[in-house]
């Protein structure tokens, strides 16, 4: 079916008379926070509508973003751009007022994409199709357009409103350029990189260390699009990346990289047994590292999958449950595939609070001597000992919800948990757990639902971080807690 294509011949308009004569805008107020800093309310004055408020440095790759935003907007699924101004803006960590570019975006109030899955109770593989639909057809806007998005992520899906029909729009255009078959600026967030991206990262670094001193651009097209796409389906049908750093304090590693240039990952049977084949189908054609044998939009937005895809019972909502415990998860998780890839270093340290070490003894007997009487302990470390005595929960985390390892049976779970009811901090109310499924003190007697129990272990972790943080906060005066640079921002210079 032939289809209408957009009109891109409208001209970008800017208005340079004060937002504030259209919009009262609540600058103490924080919708989310972006890589170009918070997104504020906004209403409109004479009507009383409610919209969101974007604010970015007015730069030519600034104009560029919104000029790429507004080409898309109109579309069911692009998040709309009602008007943008031109004005100078003096922000509290500001000197003087500065130039920017102010955009009024439609307000979506259901937050985001992921967020929505953690709270399904039953999210099912036609519920992953029917999100998929529509980011599809998000991608197909820009496509239709030209335009590749560049940073395609579960973050940038959002949600209209908070009901089960919500429609799931497309946010943040400031990696997005038109694609003329020569992108060469590699810009991407690591788990959804495309081969292509990376390639031309490590080519522009070469050239940086006169590696190369004359020699063509790598380039790349929108096909990376289509990868980012396949990645975010992958976690949205398992609940993890197929590609994800070893290191903890490293956003890529050489594994890493290594794995996404050859395409490597797999489907771990424990989670994609009930899986459709369409859809492991679909993540195939779309983590191919031949660009030219992608899938491309057209073909991903015709497949049978997205309007045919069968009614099983996925577990990636129990992995997305909160951000704490997935990023417990990955550290922890990150921690044992480093012991994996260096088993000729067989060396185990002893924990922090086992360790008899002078600065260490004398660190904490400067912050119990601070500390004491101090019922709600708030010093540094006590900060350190909560971490390391939630380490052993963190373990089980990772071990039940991470693929294991082919050599991997009960007893490993066994000695984890055997390791966390040591803890003097948590050991009492993991073994409350852990009476569900007959814990013996050294093995469980019934067999482990791990999808329940890493449940109540990260809802264990959440709630003891939780109580950690509420002490921290309540320990502040109340003057200094309002005297914050957002809280700040309405008394300040506000030039236009």
């Amino acid at each position: 079916m032939e289809r209408t294509m957009p009109d891109t011949s409208k001209q970008l308009i800017i208005k340079t008379h004060s937002i504030l004569d259209d919009f009262n805008v609540q600058w103490n107020q924080k919708l989310g926070t972006g890589v170009s800093g918070p997104v504020r309310p906004c209403v409109r004055k004479l009507t009383g509508e409610k919209f969101a408020l974007k604010c970015i440095i007015d730069v030519p790759h600034s104009r560029m973003e919104a000029k790429l935003h507004r080409m898309c907007s109109g579309h069911s699924n692009i998040v709309k751009v009602f008007d943008i101004y031109a004005n100078d803006v003096q922000f509290p960590e500001d000197a003087m007022p500065k130039a920017r570019l102010l955009m009024v975006l439609e307000l979506m109030e259901g937050g985001e994409l992921f967020d929505r899955i953690s709270k399904e109770r039953c999210f099912t593989e036609r519920k992953a199709a029917r999100y998929m639909k529509q980011m599809v057809e998000s991608v197909r806007r820009c496509h239709d357009l030209n335009i590749a998005h560049r940073d395609l992520k579960p973050e940038n899906f959002l949600l209209k409103d908070s009901t089960e029909e919500s429609l799931i729009k497309l946010s943040d255009y400031g990696f997005a350029k038109i694609d003329d078959g020569n992108l060469q600026t590699p810009q991407f967030t690591p788990y959804y990189v495309a081969p292509q991206v990376l390639e031309a990262y490590k080519h522009q670094a070469r050239q940086r260390r006169g590696i190369i001193q004359t020699c063509k651009p790598y380039t790349y097209d929108k096909s990376c699009d289509m990868w980012s796409l396949g990645v975010i389906l992958y976690i949205m049908l398992c609940g993890y990346p197929p590609f994800y750093s070893e290191t903890p304090s490293r956003l890529i590693t050489p594994e890493m990289r290594r794995k996404i240039l050859s395409g490597e990952f797999e489907f771990p049977e424990d989670d994609w047994q009930l899986v459709s084949e369409s859809a492991k189908d679909i993540v195939r054609s779309l983590l191919h590292v031949d660009p030219g044998c992608r899938m491309t939009i057209e073909d991903l937005a015709t497949h049978h999958w997205l309007n045919d895809a069968p009614n099983t019972q996925l577990h990636s909502p129990a992995i997305f449950m909160d951000r704490e415990s997935m990023e417990d998860m990955r550290l922890a998780h990150a921690e044992q595939l480093t012991a994996m890839r260096m088993p000729e270093n067989n060396v185990k340290l002893k924990p922090l609070v086992e360790a008899e070490n002078p600065i260490m003894r004398k660190r904490k007997y400067t912050n119990s001597s601070f500390d004491e009487g101090n019922e709600d302990c708030d010093g540094p470390s006590c900060k350190i000992m909560n971490d390391l005595q939630l380490k052993p929960l963190r373990d089980i985390i990772a071990f039940c919800i991470l693929p294991p390892k082919a050599d991997e049976d009960e007893t490993a779970l066994n000695d984890l948990v055997t390791e966390a009811m040591k803890s003097d901090m948590c050991g009492v109310k993991l073994a409350k757990i852990t009476q569900q499924w007959e814990w013996d003190g050294c093995k469980f007697q019934k067999k482990v639902d791990k999808l329940n129990f890493v449940h109540s272990v990260s809802q264990l972790v959440k709630s003891m971080t939780s109580s950690s943080s509420c002490t921290s906060s309540n320990s502040g005066s109340s003057d200094s807690a309002n005297d914050t640079p957002d809280n700040q921002a309405h008394s300040l210079p506000f030039s236009c």
